[in-house]
């Protein structure tokens, strides 16, 4: 695609002085950071204002914007399953079953949840399962954001994943938790504020200056089964249909940027609060990218294959609202990598470095960014679809987490092997299935594989049964609700 000079230059100037400003939002936040737990959890003192746009930045990237419109565009709503719908649906599920209860355990990582419950060894086993997990989702936002580059500047590929790395790892380093909320707070802003205008500015195109008359238009001009959401009458597509949901939905419930964000408030009813109000805006704005890819089909009708967004972007915005819209897009990518890479980094020195002995610990968190950040770079590096790579990162902790997570919360572990088989379980079904490519359960079993039952959902069965296995129902013994723990000292 051809960029206007102008457009070039106006594009890169607004690009350096984001820069400038989102790095200097990063230094005055090193100002806060005096131990461990600031530079992980902000202190807990994160209010509802920080606290719901930090969730809803930390999801609402290129998954969101940019993958999830141009699969939408390619083959309908019923691609939107993993996100927005499912992630959206996961905010709503914590606000109601988890932000509270994990809140007063007073923890800094998901992994501390399970050395509490089921002892260290249980604990290292998460770790093992919940870091590289976080990898692929680096690497598809590096990707996506390159993608950008190459888009509008003609950077090679495989410069503009190294210059992302770079600039998205630097100011996590500089204020953890603290530099990642600020962030979050001006880029979501900037993000929701460039969807609005582009979908006004799509709308008023299809209705010829008239908005209603555009949504109509993409109402009656979309093909009929574009516009279904759930695809009832295929009982296979179906049943593909809630294994990719359920991954979004709940697999994102045990990650710790989640977690950490619910850590990060200061109280259990903020955590909660913010969960709600996120989950609402994420449902609510995850519609305006679909919206933007059924009126691209109207508009560009085979033309353009992949980013559609900011292919509309450069054809209907003036060059002033183009680059907004472009700067929130990246805005978009940045607030989810700085998060990504900062939630598996505080595992590695919180659950992991920890194990070495007695040492600096903010120097272990800045060298567990550092090493986060290099790893998913060369993921990146290595190549694969953006939405592959955010469904698989999803995957691993939804089959290895979920079930432990969710049954020692509200129920007093009996033995403290339930929760690692449980998770050897789930993890080591995917594992399998994922070495031999196998799309569907037990692919290479006829009888089995005629049903094609996704592995999301058969991986966390046999993790759930795993877990009653070493721990029968008529055993386990429903918890009081948790009083406020003391803090884990830092």
């Amino acid at each position: 695609m051809s960029i206007e000079p102008s457009l070039q230059w106006l594009l890169g100037i607004s690009i350096l002085v984001y820069l400038v400003v989102m790095y200097a939002i990063g230094y005055i936040a090193q100002g806060k950071i005096h131990n461990s737990e600031d530079f992980l959890v902000a202190g807990r003192s994160l209010p509802l204002s920080l606290s719901w746009m930090t969730l809803l930045a930390t999801w609402f990237g290129a998954g969101t914007i940019l993958t999830a419109a141009d699969e939408v565009r390619r083959d309908g709503l019923q691609a939107a399953a993993l996100d927005p719908w499912g992630a959206g649906f996961c905010l709503l599920f914590v606000a109601l079953f988890v932000a509270g209860p994990m809140w007063r355990m007073q923890l800094l990582t998901v992994p501390d949840f399970f050395r509490q419950r089921f002892g260290p060894r249980t604990e290292l086993i998460s770790c093992l399962i919940l870091v590289p997990s976080y990898f692929g989702w680096v690497a598809a936002q590096f990707t996506a954001l390159a993608g950008l580059l190459t888009l509008f500047f003609n950077i090679p590929p495989s410069v503009g994943i190294a210059l992302v790395a770079v600039v998205g790892t630097g100011y996590t380093l500089m204020g953890g938790m603290w530099s990642v909320t600020l962030t979050d707070a001006v880029q979501i802003v900037l993000v929701l504020a460039g969807l609005l205008v582009l979908t006004v500015v799509m709308l008023l195109e299809l209705g010829q200056g008239n908005s209603l008359t555009g949504l109509a238009r993409l109402g009656s001009e979309t093909p009929e089964h574009m516009l279904v959401l759930i695809p009832w009458d295929d009982r296979m597509l179906l049943l593909g249909w809630l294994g990719v949901f359920a991954t979004g939905a709940l697999g994102n419930v045990p990650g710790q940027d989640l977690m950490q964000r619910v850590f990060a408030a200061k109280s259990d009813r903020v955590a909660t609060a913010s969960c709600w109000v996120a989950g609402g805006v994420y449902l609510l704005f995850g519609c305006l990218p679909l919206l933007l890819a059924l009126g691209g089909n109207l508009l560009f009708p085979g033309d353009v294959q992949q980013a559609i967004l900011p292919a509309m972007a450069r054809s209907f915005l003036s060059p002033w609202l183009a680059v907004i819209f472009l700067l929130a897009l990246m805005s978009a990518i940045l607030s989810t990598i700085d998060s990504a890479i900062l939630s598996p980094a505080s595992v590695l020195s919180q659950n992991v470095f920890s194990r070495l002995g007695p040492g600096d610990l903010l120097r272990r968190n800045r060298i567990a960014v550092l090493l986060v950040a290099l790893c998913s770079l060369i993921m990146a590096y290595l190549g694969e679809s953006a939405y592959a790579l955010l469904e698989e990162a999803y995957l691993l902790t939804l089959v290895g987490l979920f079930v432990p997570l969710m049954l020692a919360l509200y129920f007093e572990p009996q033995s403290r092997y339930s929760g690692a088989a449980s998770m050897l379980a789930g993890a080591g079904v995917w594992a399998v299935h994922f070495l031999m490519n196998w799309d569907y359960f037990l692919q290479p079993v006829p009888a089995i594989a005629a049903w094609q039952l996704p592995l999301s959902l058969s991986a966390t069965g046999i993790a759930l049964l795993a877990y009653l296995l070493c721990e029968p129902f008529w055993k386990m013994r429903r918890l009081r609700p948790t009083p406020l723990a003391v803090p884990i000292e830092t």
